[in-house]
């Protein structure tokens, strides 16, 4: 990859009334390329600011006059975008603490070499395009070599493997501003386009098999109860519709309170609260649900909520496992519902579990297929990470979060699917009682290419209900989606580039199981 020569063209202010001394240092780093400036005292140097396109400065702090620390302060009021390098005698901590309280960009200690000003500026001055290069370079250094391990993945833990790679590399290219989005995008759609041929090989054994990977009516019997067994006291964190990259965004806030254990697991077909969560919640395959709790089960035709009795599930499934716990459940929407139930926290310190569902991912998602406002904040898999994040910064989230670890019980955080931006539609003829989701159908009159979809045909055999002896199951993959020949074009134009789920994909069907240990 060339390298380019970043000092070109910028122009370098050095305030210092020892100036003079600094010459070898001077023609140094224009031998590097950098224009450089200087002035003797803290006036000049603001005057040269306000006369100069300036990109740097490097401040001496002990000067006549204005001091630097003085020059600081007013260089961060006239101009804030100027990074300042200060170059002190002193290693008094009290100054150091003045200089950083000031939002220095770095601070160097005399004797300094030329060398040492150098990487200085080096690293404040060009760090965001040489980690741009050093992304780029190593992300195509290692592409060959994902996309093999894409090619001949034969196992669960293998394609998690391979997507915890596509996402470790998505998210440092996006954030390095690099020029590889087209490359990874290309990565991630061959990545999807063989993970569903393998869960269609697959997903039958799965959910008929006597053992499986874990999936999503086996979370709290194998990993909930087990911890409740040692007498740990347990909340279970459900966030609706995320992703594990959004997850890892939102790493960084979690680490500071919690030690983190970090895990993905299986969702069942469909990928949706009808199915999935409530899978969760009653340990139960859909069709088991409908079949022992048929007040608990909604069908996709009827108006009720699909989510509205979570609460009685996880009932049942204590019940079934003769669990004696004393439980809670409670859904937060919105803020308010968040503080409410930050004001009665403490409360709960002596309930063994303690379930929440958090529902803002859901909402967001849905928000950003009907409003345009949102869909222009979402308008990529990066800006959608960017909402989740300063969501849970900004919201109750993350201080129900930390709250939680002042009492010190442990949090499985985990959620019912992902979501995948969809933006290739496929034609689907379905009679009027066919459901609405994007990304899955069923109905008895669909009409459909075979070879673009996972059918079932026989979906008792699956664990899913059949609203008639002829219901087919049909799942989309990839980034594909579902449309209707009738006002074809303006369906695909309103839901092109949503966020969707329900069908097959990496994102959708590969999402964080997490323990989160209070640190002490």
């Amino acid at each position: 990859m060339k390298n380019y020569n970043y000092s070109d063209m910028e122009k370098i202010l050095w305030a210092d009334d020892e100036i003079d001394l600094l010459k070898p240092h001077i023609l140094f780093l224009k031998s590097k390329g950098y224009d450089i400036e200087t002035v003797s005292n803290g006036r000049d140097a603001l005057d040269m600011l306000d006369s100069t396109a300036i990109s740097l400065v490097l401040l001496d702090e002990n000067m006549p006059g204005l001091s630097g620390l003085e020059t600081l302060q007013l260089i961060n009021q006239a101009h804030p975008d100027v990074p300042v390098i200060m170059i002190t005698k002193s290693e008094e901590e009290n100054i150091m603490n003045q200089a950083i309280g000031n939002k220095i960009t770095d601070y160097l200690i005399k004797p300094v070499n030329p060398m040492q000003i150098f990487l200085s500026i080096k690293k404040n001055l060009h760090s965001a395009k040489i980690i741009a290069e050093q992304t780029s370079s190593g992300y195509m250094h290692e592409f060959q070599k994902i996309s093999s391990e894409i090619n001949r993945a034969s196992s669960l833990q293998e394609w998690m493997d391979c997507y915890r790679q596509l996402v470790y590399w998505e998210m440092k290219l996006s954030e390095s501003d690099s020029n590889m989005d087209e490359m990874l995008l290309m990565q991630k759609r061959d990545a999807n386009s063989n993970f569903a041929k393998f869960v269609k090989r697959n997903y039958e054994s799965w959910v008929t098999g006597a053992e499986r990977p874990l999936m999503s009516p086996d979370i709290f019997s194998k990993k909930i109860f087990p911890m409740l067994d040692k007498g740990e006291k347990i909340f279970f964190v459900l966030i609706d519709n995320f992703r594990f990259d959004q997850w890892r965004c939102v790493q960084p806030l979690m680490s500071e309170f919690f030690n983190i254990s970090e895990d993905l697991y299986t969702t069942i077909l469909p990928t949706s609260t009808q199915y999935a969560r409530n899978a969760i919640f009653s340990g139960l395959m859909p069709l088991q649900i409908k079949e022992m709790f048929p007040d608990y089960w909604v069908e996709e035709d009827e108006d009720e909520g699909l989510n509205n009795h979570e609460e009685q599930l996880i009932g049942t499934l204590l019940d079934r496992f003769r669990r004696k716990e004393r439980f809670t459940y409670t859904k937060i929407n919105d803020t308010i519902a968040g503080e409410k139930f930050l004001s009665r926290l403490n409360s709960l310190k002596d309930i063994p579990l303690n379930v929440i569902v958090l529902n803002f991912i859901d909402m967001l998602s849905h928000a950003r297929t009907e409003s345009k406002m949102i869909r222009e904040l979402a308008n990529s898999d990066a800006a959608y990470r960017s909402l989740t994040e300063s969501w849970f910064r900004h919201s109750s989230a993350s201080e129900i979060f930390r709250r939680i670890a002042d009492l010190g019980f442990k949090i499985i955080l985990t959620t019912d699917h992902g979501t995948i931006r969809v933006d290739n539609p496929i034609k689907v003829v379905g009679d009027r009682n066919t459901n609405t989701n994007l990304r899955y159908k069923v109905g008895k009159n669909l009409n459909y290419n075979q070879k673009q979809v996972y059918e079932i045909k026989n979906p008792k055999k699956f664990g899913l209900p059949a609203p008639n002896l002829s219901s087919t199951f049909i799942f989309a993959t990839n980034d594909d989606f579902f449309s209707y020949p009738n006002n074809y074009n303006y369906y695909v134009q309103y839901y092109s580039k949503t966020f969707q789920h329900g069908g097959i994909s990496l994102q959708e069907m590969l999402v964080p199981l997490v323990t989160l240990t209070p640190k002490e």
